[in-house]
């Protein structure tokens, strides 16, 4: 009302100062005549010029703001989308069944909805407030005395005539285009508070149903089995193809919805297919790809597409909780079939036609849940799935178990399996249908998905294996390693993600999730203060994980480089090492400094803490700040390298490792010493492999018989360029220490492998051996 008021107001004010202006004519005309020089008109025509310029201004500006820019046909363009997104919801709502995905689906987007219509409320409004300053701005311009008194004066209105008409017509243009427009923003406003209306009345259907749902004994929503149930037969009507109508449009829906977020779980799958892909075409390029089955390799060795779909999935399924239960069953009979052809070469007969059963029986369920009202038929069929559930959970279900890589949890999978069928089973029979469907569902989604997500790890570790070993190859490392104990550390991190995500499927089936999740978070997020510190358990809890995460990732980055403790010492690569090294400390640090940040410790008092350290290293500390400072600068400064050969005080030994604090030297007597970082700093270093891996060694040798040195000589330089360990880039040196007839002392001295020494010594004086005997000659060491 307040806005055609002042679009009326506006025009009326402009006509009768136009108008009025006459009936002051002749008026005017006297009063100038008679008036005298003292009180003549001072204002000038420039001065009406510039009041007629600055009035059309304003004017022009005021019509340049009113008109809708691109981000107000983006609003609208938004209310139109979010309209279309609820007609399908509310229709959807209708006709569906009225199963516990569906209805968790349809909370979470009307909630989203809801948000929207807020948002979209909240720029009518600013846009609404825009209008009114811009009309404020045009009521300003009646307060310009030298526009109104040129408007009442006749004589010079005739002679500013053209510019005063021109005036009018910007006016007119601009008080038509703001009516058009204030008009539209009222009707979008309308339009939203009507759908804030429908998504709050549809909300409150849907808490209804997920209440009915809930896990309670005692509320009753249909009559028991052996009782007449007129609303079986009232449901019952409805067609299956009708109800196959509605879940595809609702599946479609949210895959629309959900678009953005598949296309990207795509593409990084496609980059992991790709990345898998390049190293099992190196290893069939090179002629190892027969190796990986004694790494026992169960599914990257015979492809990589079902493998990849299977991560898919099961990512899938844990990240859609809230999806429609077609699409979600979708999910779950896809992963299904794709395990299926997984496990159809691996698995005996038996065990392979009890997955089939059990897929089976699971498609029948997604069907009767889906597509079939609740009634005799779908309560009948039910307690005959859950029968034979039971009987599969307590007979057949031990041949599966054989057959998986992680059986602990299994145990715990079968306890839930045959537990919630039997509790479905007591449900259906007096009246909680919803509930007993819903436990079904989580029964057998229970049961499939910890075969799923076992395979999921079993793939996720040959992944890392084959990483490992194609890298390995790579720098002419061709020795298999244990791969079974580096699995066993491998997988435990990895089984903690599994667990989680197993108990979330389960949790958001039983629709206990969301409530679990939000009493969680109040938990995790209630202020707690000790003294002046105020902190929460959530970010307790969330430093931890962030330092436990950076402790792993520095433990295992090694691995995505090849590297394990078992390499050949000759082959090691001393620079990736060091990069190696480097990049360890970075995760480290980086790891702390978001773990510190993320505890949301105020700066005050985290230089209180850091004051604390202080006194702390002052007392007590200084050998391990020592270390690990000292730690800093082996890795930058480079003295020694993992696999360099040092003598250190009266130890000596291969360096095994490297870290913040301690270093790890192989002894040749098979003892590992450990030395404290600060320890290598303050004492001489002998670095045998500063440079090369190369070593000067000299063997002692009497020859006795009827020879001259230059055949000597020429039997020797033979004898050590035959032997592969001996490096003949540099050229052996032959020394005479005694000469006599038909005898001669030498000492030989050449460069070999300082890793093989003691082989390539042991090599060279048989060979020496057997070609001097070969001459004739006498040889002894």
């Amino acid at each position: 009302m307040n806005s055609k008021r002042n679009s009326f107001y506006l025009p009326a004010l402009f006509l009768m100062l136009f108008f009025v202006s006459i009936s002051y004519s002749q008026t005017s005309t006297a009063k100038t005549e008679n008036r005298g020089k003292l009180f003549e008109e001072t204002t000038t025509d420039s001065d009406y010029l510039i009041a007629i310029e600055k009035a059309g201004e304003v004017l022009e500006s005021a019509g340049h703001d009113i008109d809708f820019e691109g981000s107000t046909f983006h609003l609208f363009g938004e209310i139109k989308r979010t309209e279309s997104k609820l007609d399908l919801i509310l229709a959807s709502l209708k006709g569906a069944n009225p199963n516990v995905r569906n209805q968790q689906m349809y909370r979470i987007v009307l909630k989203e909805i809801e948000q929207e219509l807020n948002e979209q409320n909240d720029a009518i409004n600013s846009r609404n407030q825009n209008l009114e300053k811009i009309k404020n701005r045009i009521i300003d311009l009646q307060k310009d005395k030298t526009l109104f008194t040129l408007i009442k004066d006749t004589i010079r209105k005739k002679q500013f005539k053209t510019e005063l008409a021109n005036l009018k017509k910007t006016y007119l243009r601009t008080d038509s285009l703001m009516t058009k427009n204030q008009g539209i923003l009222n009707d979008k406003k309308r339009l939203t508070v009507e759908h804030k209306i429908a998504v709050s009345n549809a909300l409150s259907t849907v808490e209804t149903k997920l209440e009915k749902s809930g896990i309670s004994i005692l509320k009753k929503e249909y009559p028991s089995l052996w009782s007449t149930d007129s609303t079986a037969k009232k449901e019952a009507t409805q067609t299956i193809k009708s109800k196959i109508i509605i879940e595809e449009n609702v599946a479609a829906y949210y895959l629309s919805y959900k678009s953005g977020a598949l296309i990207t779980l795509c593409f990084f799958l496609g980059l992991l297919a790709w990345y898998i892909s390049r190293n099992l075409k190196y290893l069939k390029t090179n002629g190892y790809a027969e190796n990986l089955s004694l790494f026992n390799f169960k599914y990257l060795n015979r492809g990589v597409i079902l493998p990849v779909v299977t991560i898919g999935l099961n990512i899938a399924t844990v990240s859609n909780l809230y999806a429609p239960a077609l699409f979600l069953e979708l999910l779950q009979l896809a992963l299904l079939a794709v395990l299926i052809v997984l496990f159809k070469k691996d698995w005996s007969g038996v065990s392979m036609r009890n997955w089939l059963l059990l897929s089976g029986l699971f498609f029948a369920l997604c069907f009767l849940d889906l597509f079939i009202g609740v009634g005799l038929l779908q309560r009948c069929s039910f307690i005959i799935i859950n029968i034979l559930g039971i009987r599969y959970g307590l007979v057949q279900i031990k041949s599966l178990k054989d057959q998986l890589y992680i059986k602990a949890f299994f145990k715990w999978a079968s306890i839930i399996f045959i537990g919630l069928n039997g509790l479905s089973i007591l449900y259906n029979l007096f009246g909680r249908v919803s509930l007993s469907n819903m436990l079904t569902l989580t029964a057998f989604i229970s049961l499939t998905q910890i075969v799923a997500l076992s395979v999921l790890l079993k793939i996720i570790l040959e992944i890392i294996l084959l990483q490992i070993y194609t890298t390995r190859i790579k720098r002419g490392i061709e020795k298999i390693f244990d791969y079974e104990s580096l699995s066993d550390t491998l997988k435990r991190p990895f089984i903690i993600v599994i667990s989680y995500m197993w108990l979330v499927v389960i949790a958001s089936n039983l629709n206990i999730w969301e409530s679990l999740r939000d009493s969680l978070a109040s938990l995790l997020s209630r202020p707690n203060t000790i003294g002046s510190i105020t902190f929460t358990l959530g970010n307790i809890v969330l430093f931890f994980i962030i330092v436990w995460i950076a402790h792993l990732l520095q433990k295992y980055v090694a691995y995505f480089f090849g590297e394990i403790e078992d390499e050949n010492e000759e082959n090691i690569n001393k620079r990736q090492h060091s990069k190696l090294l480097i990049t360890r400390l970075i995760v480290l640090i980086v790891g702390y400094l978001l773990a510190v940040a993320a505890s949301g410790m105020p700066l005050d008092k985290l230089s209180i803490l850091l004051g604390a350290l202080g006194v702390g290293v002052g007392l007590g500390l200084q050998n391990v700040v020592n270390n690990f400072v000292s730690g800093i600068i082996l890795i930058f400064d480079k003295p020694i390298q993992i696999g360099d050969v040092i003598d250190i005080s009266s130890e000596s030994g291969r360096v095994k490792s490297m870290g913040l604090r301690t270093t790890k030297i192989n002894a040749p007597n098979g003892a590992e010493i450990i030395i404290p970082n600060g320890n290598l700093l303050s004492q001489n270093i002998t670095n045998w492999t500063y440079t090369d891996n190369f070593k000067l060694v000299d063997i002692s040798i009497e020859i006795s018989g009827d020879a001259t040195p230059e055949d000597i000589n020429a039997t020797i330089l033979t004898a050590l360029e035959s032997l592969p360990l001996v490096n003949n880039t540099r050229t052996p040196q032959i020394y005479y220490n005694s000469i006599s007839d038909n005898k001669f002392k030498l000492q030989i001295k050449f460069w070999c492998s300082i890793y093989r020494t003691e082989e390539t010594i042991s090599t060279a004086k048989q060979v020496l051996f057997s070609n001097f005997k070969a001459k004739g000659f006498i040889f002894s060491t």
